[in-house]
C-alpha cells in the first residue's frame, strides 16, 4: 500500500490569553478547513455569551463550559492538511495536558509553534514552555509574536524585533540553539499573515504562517533503533489466534521476525515468530514507527501477556527495569511530593505503581542549576533527579538511547501531577 503524505504532530503553546486558539481556528477557517456556515454559527456564539472576538477560538474549544469562561480546558486534536503534510494539530491549554500529551507517543509533539502576545512579551509560562518542549524532546520551534494589532503595538516593526530578542534569551538559556528558531508576526483574529501576506505590516516580507509550518522538517523515523512495540490491547480472533494490537514506537517489525513480549506474565518473557501482521485490515510484511498494527506471534497465548507490555527483537530486547533513575518535573500536585510518594506511572501504554526512593538532586527548571536548600520536597514548578521503583517489572528505555520509550506521565487522583524521562535503568536479571 502507498503511503500517504509525511505526518507531522504540531502543537501550538504560549502562554494563556496570548491567543493560540484564535491562532489554530483562523488558520483551519482560512485554509477552508472549517466552513463558512459553522464559522458563523460559531461567531453567534460568541457574541450571545459576551465573548465577541471569540468565535475563532471556538473553533478548537468545542467544550460548553470551555466557551463560556473562554479558556482551552481540555486538549484538541484535528487533522490539516497543507500541499505537503498532513499534520495532526494539538491546541495545548495550560501545560499540565500539554506534558501529559507530549509525552503519550500518539501525539508526541515533533513541531510546536509558541504564540507570544506583541504587547505582553515573555511571560512565566512562556518560559516554562520554550523550556518543557525543550525537555521533551520537541525538534522544531516556530515562534509566532501575536497581537500585532493591539493598541500601542499598532503593527510596528520596532515591537515585534524587541519581543523576538526577549524571546531569543529565554530560548537560550531553556537550551534552544537560537539559529534554530524561526520568528513570524501574526495578528490572528484578522488574519493577518496567517495564511496571506499582511496588508497592515508592509514592513513584513517573510513567510505566512502557513508558510512558515510548510517548512518544517518530518522527522526522520526511527527506523534504525530496536524494535520497540507497546501493546495496547489483546485480543482472540477465531480462525486466526491471538491478536495483540499497538503502535511501532521505534525500529521495524517484519513477517518471520524472532520477537520476544516483555515483560509478561510470568516476568520472564514469551518469545515466538511473526507470522502476520496487519494494518488498516490489508495484511503488510513489515510495520515501522508510527504503524498501528495488529499481528500474530507463533507460540503466544493471550493469557500470557497484556496492555503495557513490550515487544522487541529477541537479540535486541526491551529492557525491564525494576528501578530507575528519571528527571522529573512536579506540575500540579496538590500538596508536595517527598520521597515514599507512590503515584500511578504512566509509561507508553503501561499503568504502573512507582515509588519514589530518594530525590538526588533538586534543579531550577528555568535555568537548569541545582538547589541545595529544602531538597526534600518538590512542589509545583520544581524539578529533580530522583530514583524510582516500580512495584512491578515495567519496560522503559534511557532517554539517550531510545528517547521514544524513557518520557512517563505521573497521574494522581484523575489529575497530571508530574511529568519526566528515563535516564538510567537498573535491568531485571532475566
Amino acid at each position: 500500500m502507498a503511503r500517504a503524505k509525511e505526518h507531522i504532530n504540531l502543537v501550538f503553546i504560549g502562554h494563556v490569553d496570548h491567543g493560540k486558539s484564535t491562532t489554530v481556528g483562523r488558520l483551519l477557517f482560512d485554509t477552508g478547513n472549517v466552513d463558512e456556515q459553522a464559522m458563523r454559527k460559531l461567531k453567534e456564539k460568541a457574541e450571545q455569551l459576551g465573548k465577541k472576538g471569540f468565535e475563532f477560538a471556538f473553533v478548537m474549544d468545542q467544550l460548553k463550559e470551555e466557551q463560556e469562561r473562554g479558556v482551552t480546558i481540555d486538549l484538541a486534536h484535528k487533522r490539516f492538511d497543507t500541499d505537503k503534510y498532513y499534520f495532526t494539530i494539538i491546541d495545548a491549554p495550560g501545560h499540565k495536558d500539554f506534558i501529559k500529551n507530549m509525552i503519550t507517543g500518539a501525539s508526541q509533539a515533533d513541531c510546536a509553534v509558541i504564540v507570544v502576545a506583541a504587547n505582553d512579551g515573555v511571560n512565566a509560562q512562556t518560559i516554562e514552555h520554550l523550556r518543557l518542549s525543550k525537555i521533551f524532546g520537541v525538534g522544531q520551534l516556530l515562534v509566532a509574536i501575536n497581537k500585532m494589532d493591539i493598541s500601542g503595538v499598532d503593527y510596528k516593526e520596532s515591537r515585534f524585533k524587541e519581543v523576538v530578542e526577549e524571546v531569543k534569551k529565554h530560548a537560550a538559556q531553556a537550551g534552544w540553539k537560537v539559529d534554530t528558531l524561526r520568528f513570524i508576526p501574526t495578528a490572528s483574529l484578522l488574519g493577518e499573515n496567517i495564511t496571506k501576506k499582511p496588508t497592515k505590516m508592509p514592513w513584513w516580507t517573510g513567510d505566512t504562517l502557513l508558510e512558515a509550518i510548510n517548512k518544517f522538517s518530518a522527522p526522520q523515523k526511527p527506523v534504525n533503533l530496536p524494535l520497540r512495540l507497546p501493546l495496547q490491547d489483546v485480543y482472540n480472533i477465531t480462525g486466526i489466534g491471538v491478536v495483540p494490537v499497538g503502535r511501532v514506537e521505534t525500529g521495524v517489525m517484519k513477517v518471520g521476525d524472532k520477537v520476544i513480549i516483555v515483560p509478561g506474565r510470568e516476568g520472564k518473557g514469551i518469545s515466538g515468530e511473526v507470522k502476520t501482521i496487519e494494518m488498516h485490515h490489508e495484511q503488510i510484511q513489515e510495520a515501522e514507527p508510527g504503524d498501528n498494527v495488529g499481528f500474530n506471534v507463533r507460540g503466544v497465548a493471550k493469557k500470557d501477556i497484556a496492555r503495557g507490555d513490550v515487544l522487541g527483537h529477541l537479540d535486541k530486547q526491551p529492557t525491564v527495569a525494576t528501578e530507575f533513575t528519571a528527571q522529573l518535573v512536579i506540575l500540579n500536585h496538590p500538596s508536595v511530593v517527598t520521597v515514599g510518594y507512590t503515584p500511578v506511572f504512566h509509561i507508553h501504554t503501561a499503568q504502573v505503581a512507582c515509588r519514589i526512593e530518594q530525590i538526588i538532586k533538586k534543579i531550577n527548571p528555568a535555568t537548569g542549576v541545582e538547589i541545595t536548600e529544602n531538597k526534600e520536597i518538590l512542589r509545583n514548578g520544581e524539578a529533580a533527579v530522583v530514583k524510582i521503583k516500580p512495584m512491578q517489572p515495567v519496560v522503559i528505555e534511557k532517554n539517550s538511547e531510545i528517547p521514544q520509550m524513557s518520557r512517563f506521565a505521573v497521574r494522581d487522583s484523575g489529575m497530571t501531577v508530574a511529568a519526566g524521562m528515563c535516564m538510567d535503568t537498573v535491568k531485571k536479571p532475566m
